[in-house]
């Protein structure tokens, strides 16, 4: 989700099906076979201190590094959308860790972040998503369903 959102951002509109969502930009710090949310690792290195192992410190550096990457990268994408005060605040909700990395964004929290959503969705697009089907993963996480919602349907017009 987090790679589409910052995509979206760039948008000046975001067309968005009304059940579809976002999702966090919190960059995520490989260590080994683990991943770390970059948020946390900060958190923690502040709670700790010196007395943290210097790998841990170095990852919390890392990750101080990627949070403020993306920041200006969503700031950029939003200042001349929302002005650059309301574009440093949705930075900061979106990277900071308010939400987990798998959050789903709703198209209502969108709007309140006074992001431009439009749901208005036209039912050939449906139609054209169901000719590619998403790829199974091997670890579902947000899987996308190409039909269209059940409370959408097409003009009379339309159907013929």
């Amino acid at each position: 989700m987090s790679g589409g959102t910052l995509i979206a951002l760039a948008a000046d509109e975001i067309i968005m099906d009304p059940d579809a969502v976002l999702g966090p930009l919190d960059p995520q710090i490989p260590a080994g076979n683990i991943v770390y949310p970059a948020p946390s690792l900060i958190n923690i290195a502040k709670l700790k201190g010196v007395n943290a192992r210097e790998e841990f410190l170095v990852l919390a550096d890392v990750a101080e590094k990627a949070l403020q990457e993306i920041q200006n990268i969503v700031i950029k994408l939003l200042t001349d959308k929302l002005g650059e005060e309301k574009a440093r605040e949705v930075a900061k909700i979106l990277t900071e860790g308010k939400y987990t990395h798998d959050y789903p964004i709703t198209v209502e929290e969108a709007r309140k972040l006074g992001l431009n959503i439009n749901t208005n969705i036209p039912f050939e697009v449906h139609t054209l998503m169901q000719l590619y089907p998403q790829a199974l993963q091997q670890r579902p996480e947000v899987e996308y369903l190409p039909r269209p919602p059940v409370h959408f349907q097409p003009k009379q017009h339309e159907k013929e």
